[in-house]
């Protein structure tokens, strides 16, 4: 890690010296100081990234090569023998350290956020919430999460078992563009506190958010070295994180994620994916109508839709689904879209032109198979080259490609049904199964009618945020959703080797000298039956 700027990165200014053009953003000063930290100093085969609301460029990144990334890992292994050894409690320290300067210092970030992808203010604090609850969280109980536990032993009182926690080593962490300071830190930071050194590759379009975590880290006490971050294309650095990591951790698409589950499997590495969704909402016939209209609003359009937990198929019975749409269709068209560095805007813009074009692209193929647009339908280039009206969507049919296919954007289809049993199955009739939400005023039914759904994450009377803020439940994929589970236990506990130790005292566990194998059987057999009937 150099604390000196590479020689070729530069950062863009408006005439006032903010990033991007955005009026307010973080000046190029501190772009400078946060792209200082990219390791060793690279400056090969620079790229650009621009500010999504207003199209100009941010910076000019330093890319890595396949060798400087493999020499990351070197000096991350150096590091990891030194931090591995420092005691958890004092890591535990430096965690809740580093939850009080997010709290204290986010309007800093939350200006990085906005100006790197585009989204409205309070999505961005969703961020920040989500990074300070977990470094409070594994803060608080990684000593006791990685601590040794008594297992149950071959045999009472002369068998003892145990099961201890070991670091993998190094953890590949690969973050993306849409949520770059809250998946940093709930995945890098359980992987710090198990003992593990870091090298993330977080998306070049939103690494300074990555890197101000890194910097407010590294002020909190972590040796700079236990967490490494580079930048460089998939294409060029892939195969070196996949092949010098001990586990690697991935959230992105289905298809990148498929494809590196074949590379890691090769090496018979341990990984956790999350990918993609089509996540359904259910209304209930019973449900408060406009507190699941206003629910929905938030669970289909924050950060633009671009969230993978977020909702993209409603399913409102029969009974109340005019009066849900005539709801939720005018609350949405009281958002607001603003590319503001303040708390004014509702919407932002989206982060990338690819995810316009798709968006586009969902909503006209449905258009022109006979869909109906309720509100929204198009892109409103006078706010900013990226933005996207929130759209509703109703009488969308199979052929269509927003029917099934993920849109990651602010386009959600309503859908009737008059049999509960029906809506449960169209809620599952998909290969995906990452997030859900239930609506009723019975929460024991709302909860009965959630544990039907295959979703890794349910909501009752929510979109998301009641799971997502949970930092002490597991929280991840099925299916084309992804593998393993972040937060919680789980969220720390995936990054260690568990090692059982049993320790056998008196009685061995063969036949004493002399004594008939046959013998010893039937009384071990006994035994094992009478083992039963003993207390827990």
């Amino acid at each position: 890690m150099t604390s000196t700027l590479p020689a070729k990165v530069t950062a863009s200014t408006s005439q006032h010296g903010t990033i991007g053009g955005v009026p307010g953003a973080p000046s190029r000063t501190r772009a400078q100081a946060l792209l200082a930290r990219v390791t060793g100093g690279y400056d090969t085969g620079g790229t650009e990234v621009q500010a999504p609301f207003t199209g100009n460029p941010i910076a000019t990144l330093p890319q890595a090569t396949d060798a400087e990334a493999r020499a990351a890992y070197s000096g991350a292994r150096q590091a990891q023998r030194s931090w591995s050894a420092v005691p958890v409690a004092e890591r535990q320290r430096i965690l809740l350290r580093l939850q009080d300067l997010v709290l204290d210092r986010q309007d800093e970030v939350l200006d990085l956020i906005q100006a790197e992808t585009g989204k409205s203010r309070m999505d961005a604090f969703d961020e920040v919430a989500a990074a300070a609850l977990c470094a409070s969280y594994y803060g608080k109980h990684s000593a006791k999460l990685l601590g040794a536990k008594r297992r149950a032993g071959a045999l009472p009182v002369l068998t003892r078992a145990s099961e201890v926690r070991h670091p993998k080593g190094v953890a590949g962490i690969i973050s993306p563009w849409n949520y770059p300071l809250a998946l940093t830190a709930l995945d890098v930071l359980p992987a710090l506190a198990a003992g593990n050194a870091v090298v993330q590759k977080p998306d070049n379009q939103t690494c300074l958010s990555a890197l101000w975590l890194h910097e407010l880290a590294c002020e909190a006490g972590l040796p700079e070295d236990a967490w490494t971050i580079v930048l460089g294309r998939g294409s060029v650095i892939g195969d070196a994180i996949v092949e010098e990591s001990d586990y690697v951790g991935f959230t992105g698409s289905t298809p990148t994620g498929k494809r590196l589950a074949g590379q890691i499997a090769e090496r018979l590495t341990s990984f956790s994916l999350e990918l993609g969704g089509k996540n359904p909402m259910i209304v209930l016939d019973d449900a408060k109508v406009d507190a699941a209209a206003k629910g929905a609003v938030t669970a289909c359009f924050s950060s633009a839709g671009q969230l993978c937990v977020s909702v993209e198929r409603i399913y409102v019975h029969e009974s109340v689904k005019e009066e849900f749409t005539r709801a939720f269709v005018a609350q949405t068209e009281r958002l607001r879209l603003g590319a503001e560095l303040d708390f004014s805007a509702d919407i932002g813009s989206l982060t990338s032109a690819d995810q316009l074009d798709t968006i586009t692209r969902h909503v006209e193929d449905a258009r022109g198979k006979g869909a109906t647009v309720l509100t929204g339908g198009r892109a409103r280039p006078e706010l900013g080259p990226l933005f996207y009206e929130p759209t509703v969507l109703t009488d969308v049919t199979p052929e269509m490609t927003v029917y099934a296919e993920e849109t990651f954007g602010p386009v959600v289809s309503i859908y009737g049904y008059t049999d509960l049993d029906e809506a449960v199955d169209n809620a599952n009739a998909t290969a995906y199964g990452l997030n859900a939400s239930v609506w009723s005023r019975n929460g024991a039914r709302g909860r009965a009618v959630a544990a039907r759904i295959r979703a890794g994450t349910v909501n009752v009377n929510e979109g998301f945020a009641a799971s997502f803020g949970s930092i002490d439940a597991p929280m991840g994929g099925v299916g084309d959703s992804g593998v393993g589970r972040r937060n919680g236990a789980d969220g720390i506990l995936r990054y260690t080797e568990s090692q059982t130790i049993a320790a056998q005292r008196g009685l061995r566990l063969r036949p004493f000298r002399g004594m008939p194998p046959k013998l010893w059987t039937r009384l071990m057999s006994r035994g094992v039956k009478a083992m039963r009937h003993l207390p827990r």
